[in-house]
């Protein structure tokens, strides 16, 4: 019997001033989400594959294959994250979480979950890309009229 190898998750929660619909619209409309992550061609539909793309570096190809495993309108979406280096792909699950704040607000929760202990330098990566992409290029764009 072997153990199965640890992983760790990037989790991030921020507590933004706009309503859970246009959060969600921000998710899940390719144009708005090619503005603050990367050209895609997502669908918000259980099953449906889509993929990310930039452009190459010479240590990425720039593309990350998805598929959406879980949508409940304004409340939460979860898809596969599968993409890297050859030398360090990675095979993670992104999971959004929107709550509603009493102030109208939405409390918007991000997990990427499955990273291996042999994906340390995706994981550093990916927390230092999440932490940019929504702290300001996703606050930017919410602060737009959409």
């Amino acid at each position: 019997m072997t153990a199965k190898a640890e992983t760790q998750s990037v989790s991030m929660v921020y507590e933004l001033p706009h309503p859970p619909a246009k959060v969600w619209r921000t998710l899940t409309e390719p144009e708005l989400l090619a503005r603050w992550v990367m050209a895609n061609d997502m669908k918000p539909v259980v099953g449906h594959r889509f993929t990310f793309k930039v452009d190459p570096t010479p240590w990425w190809d720039g593309i990350v294959e998805c598929e959406v495993l879980e949508v409940e309108t304004h409340r939460r979406l979860r898809y596969s994250w599968r993409g890297g280096p050859r030398s360090q792909v990675i095979d993670t699950v992104v999971t959004w979480t929107l709550t509603p704040t009493p102030t109208g607000g939405t409390r918007l929760a991000l997990e990427q979950a499955g990273f291996l202990p042999t994906n340390k330098f995706a994981f550093g990566g990916a927390d230092k890309a999440w932490h940019h992409m929504l702290g300001e290029r996703l606050r930017d764009l919410l602060e737009l009229p959409l």
